[in-house]
């Protein structure tokens, strides 16, 4: 049988053959952009903030005080409504065009990328499982340190100018104690080593056993920006309850402290951690969306280091031009009780960013269209004089 009549028997999986595009996008057009995510989350801000003012209305101070006091599980349920409903109203408005022209792309190299994943497979078969590894480990990885160099020949020199003159906080990392960061870079590596490896050998193995991420179709595009909504959101669940948890007294000296130590963080230090805190909150929460979707490794490895890259920029202490915000972040080591969360949804649900949405921080807190720093554009209020 030639290679032009062969057919494929095993069975189909719909997120990975044409009807499975089809149904992925029947579904994902109703549901979210990835690409919009960030986005939203400050358009919520002000939504919320309408909504509480209605409730304020027909709550009385006293009551709603108290209702917030005691955890208010009516109150978090209305306010959770109001989120995901807004969001999904707002996100289906917003992914139209965006799509489209994505899409567009996609399609026009889609030829490029599943010629080159089937390479892949035919390079690495019978070693399903180096493939896995060199995908899920050293692709983040690699990215992890490559941005990391730059930022600390920065952080050490004050060079380039182009990066340091975005400083968050101008009093501290100018420049950052080579010890420290000695340090800091050791402790990453151990659990990179000792962490990580052995939790994604593990990870292999239950994803081959559940599903197939060596699948030899990619996954079509609709599907992954699906697949990316959705671990964005259990990550953001995961990690914000996880962090808290650490903040707890019973946890946070023996195990959380280690992070707080840099009370304005530098990019590497986004895994220094103790490592049962960089196990249970650093890594799950990012690994458990592609093993329950039972995603492809092409999915996961993007997903993967798109989250290593944006705890990265959190944690830089730049709020650098086109780049996500690292001011909510920033503030959280700051203030230590502040900001727990990735995208700040839950956090504005709890009430664990009011203190920082009243500072000059929040005024901050978006993207920087222009090359003049915020500080600058935005400088801090001068405090009076004694």
């Amino acid at each position: 049988m030639t290679g032009e009549n062969h057919v494929d028997k095993r069975p189909c999986d719909f997120r990975h053959n044409q009807s499975g595009l089809d149904y992925g996008a029947d579904i994902v057009n109703k549901v979210v952009d990835v690409g919009s995510f960030y986005l939203i989350n400050r358009v919520l801000d002000t939504w919320l903030e309408n909504f509480n003012n209605m409730t304020k209305q027909i709550v009385p101070p006293q009551t709603e005080q108290q209702c917030l006091n005691q955890g208010g599980l009516w109150d978090s349920l209305k306010k959770a409504a109001f989120i995901i409903g807004s969001g999904l109203f707002v996100l289906v408005a917003f992914r139209n065009s965006v799509i489209w022209h994505l899409q567009r792309f996609w399609g026009a190299s889609g030829d490029f990328w599943q010629t080159t994943w089937t390479k892949l497979l035919l390079h690495f078969e019978g070693r399903e499982a180096t493939l896995f590894f060199l995908g899920t480990m050293l692709v983040p990885a690699a990215s992890f340190w490559l941005l990391n160099g730059l930022l600390m020949v920065a952080d050490c020199t004050g060079k380039p100018s182009f990066i340091t003159r975005y400083r968050i906080q101008l009093d501290k990392n100018n420049p950052v104690d080579p010890a420290r960061l000695r340090e800091a870079v050791g402790v990453v590596v151990w659990n990179q080593v000792f962490v990580s490896v052995p939790l994604l050998a593990g990870t292999y193995l239950l994803m081959t056993a559940t599903g197939e991420p060596l699948h030899p179709q990619l996954p079509p595009f609709h599907w992954v920006l699906f697949e990316f909504s959705l671990c964005g959101l259990l990550e953001e669940v995961l990690f914000y309850y996880s962090h808290r948890l650490f903040h707890h007294p019973a946890l946070y000296k023996r195990f959380h402290k280690i992070h707080h130590e840099w009370t304005a963080p530098i990019g590497v230090v986004s895994l220094y951690s103790h490592p049962l805190e960089h196990l249970l909150s650093n890594m799950l929460p990012g690994l458990l969306g592609p093993v329950l979707l039972r995603s492809h490794l092409s999915t996961t490895v993007l997903w993967y280091t798109l989250a290593l890259l944006i705890t990265i920029i959190s944690h830089c202490g730049y709020h650098l031009p086109l780049l996500p915000s690292p001011e909510f972040h920033d503030f959280h080591h700051l203030r230590f009780n502040q900001c727990y969360g990735v995208l700040g949804v839950l956090d504005r649900l709890h009430g664990t960013d009011d203190k920082f949405r009243q500072s000059k921080e929040y005024e901050r807190h978006t993207l920087l269209l222009s090359l003049t720093p915020l500080s600058e554009s935005i400088p801090d209020t001068p405090k009076k004089s004694q």
